[in-house]
């Protein structure tokens, strides 16, 4: 990483250009530029093209990024606009990346420590959306009720800029690379709704529906009599009337309640990326109430993320948990198979959407900064940046296979008989 062509006249501009290519010496080929808070820049290596530069905001702003050592000074450090990232925040990832494999002998250390420190410490006030304060017992009924309304209860509006016209806030499903987005995302719901096999007169149960997409394509495209349940109320609220604009009351309905509360009995049951929410110690409910709510012979879809196949057990991300999806939690495909099968289920087909996921992750992420005015309007410039950095670090995450999405199809089997065809062709006539 090379010396600026003239070195800048501020100290603290010179210490932090300093510290930055002492931590990337070993990056390799540098392609983003950096820009301080008096004008002063590093250029990207000669015949690089600069894909993103990074933006000091003032001089304390290179401790704030990496002090305290942990997971998530960095993100915090741009959520609240210590520094910005120009341009293609995809291509930042690569330092993320470096950052996270880099080798963390003690000697380098401490001398990254103590030139970390020597640099000014420059506190500001951090505006806007905070962290998530959450109160009671790790995934009790009120704890959860707390996270999911921290996610899904900013404005509806600030959703609509980047969603497709359905809101369908869940991986879509691309027959080819430039589909656009609505198509892709009707192509998902219509995909789920073919593994289940839904016909006129089923009932479908929906966990963690969202704005009501998959109930009001099942209901209106299938005949099924569909209900979604949230814990959201922001969201609640959006869903009924669009579900009322649509005509749909009759066959349709959604409810505020906790996937634990629901009773009945079901054809078939869908989660389309609820289940990240649920948390590892309460997997075996989750699968026993999916269970217990399906008609001898129903099939169960469950769509979630994952963590890569070498994770041995589930875990949170350090800044998701605390401005993202708090308490979330991401299990490897082994343990959810494992759990889904000792509560009775029994697994019929398992597909990795991990490209699919990728793709759609980058469409939001397009489609949030093309309306990063109206977006912050809405809600706040923390809020925005939260999106954008949690999105592309998504995209980043599944792209280099660290993490992965997949479909699981289970069914409830009937004195053995689990009702299915042989094959799967139905699903792609």
């Amino acid at each position: 990483m090379p010396s600026v062509t003239t070195p800048p006249a501020d100290a603290a501009v010179r210490a932090s250009f300093h510290f930055l290519q002492t931590l990337l010496r070993d990056y390799g080929p540098r392609d983003f530029a950096v820009t301080a808070w008096d004008g002063s820049v590093l250029e990207a290596d000669p015949g690089r093209p600069t894909h993103f530069t990074i933006v000091l905001r003032h001089p304390g702003a290179v401790r704030r990024m990496f002090w305290p050592p942990n997971g998530y000074s960095l993100g915090e450090a741009y959520v609240y606009d210590d520094f910005d990232v120009a341009g293609d925040i995809h291509a930042f990832f690569r330092v993320i990346n470096y950052l996270r494999e880099m080798p963390n002998g003690i000697w380098r250390r401490l001398v990254l420590a103590k030139a970390l420190l020597a640099l000014p410490r420059g506190d500001r006030p951090r505006k806007g959306r905070q962290a998530a304060r959450l109160s009671g017992a790790r995934h009790s009924r009120e704890r959860d009720e707390q996270a999911i309304s921290y996610h899904y209860d900013v404005p509806g509006e600030f959703y609509q800029l980047w969603l497709d016209s359905r809101m369908v806030y869940t991986c879509a499903y691309f027959t080819r690379p430039d589909e656009d987005l609505d198509a892709a995302q009707l192509n998902k719901l219509d995909l789920v709704c073919r593994k289940l096999r839904l016909k006129p007169g089923d009932r479908l149960l929906d966990i963690g529906c969202g704005w009501g997409g998959l109930v009001m394509h099942a209901a209106q495209h299938y005949g099924a009599t569909a209900v979604g349940i949230t814990l959201s109320k922001a969201q609640l609220e959006i869903a009924r009337e669009r579900v009322r604009r649509a005509g749909l009351e009759d066959r349709c309905r959604v409810e505020f309640q906790d996937y634990r509360d629901v009773t009945g009995s079901f054809d078939k049951v869908a989660s389309i990326e609820m289940f990240e929410a649920v948390g590892a110690a309460w997997f075996p409910t989750y699968f026993r109430r999916a269970y217990a709510l399906l008609r001898p012979g129903g099939l169960f879809l469950n769509q979630g993320i994952a963590l890569s196949g070498w994770e041995k057990k589930p875990r949170s991300q350090a800044f998701s948990d605390r401005y993202v999806f708090p308490d979330g939690e991401l299990a490897p495909i082994h343990y959810t198979l494992k759990t889904a099968e000792e509560a009775g289920l029994e697994v019929r087909d398992v597909e990795s959407l991990r490209e699919h996921y990728a793709l759609t992750l980058r469409h939001w992420v397009r489609r949030l900064e093309e309306n990063a005015a109206e977006a912050k309007r809405i809600t706040d410039e923390a809020t925005y940046r939260i999106w954008r950095l949690y999105m592309a670090g998504s995209a980043d995450g599944v792209r280099s296979a660290r993490g992965n999405l997949f479909q699981v199809l289970f069914v409830k089997p009937d004195k053995g008989a689990s009702g299915l065809p042989l094959t799967r062709a139905d699903w792609y006539a």
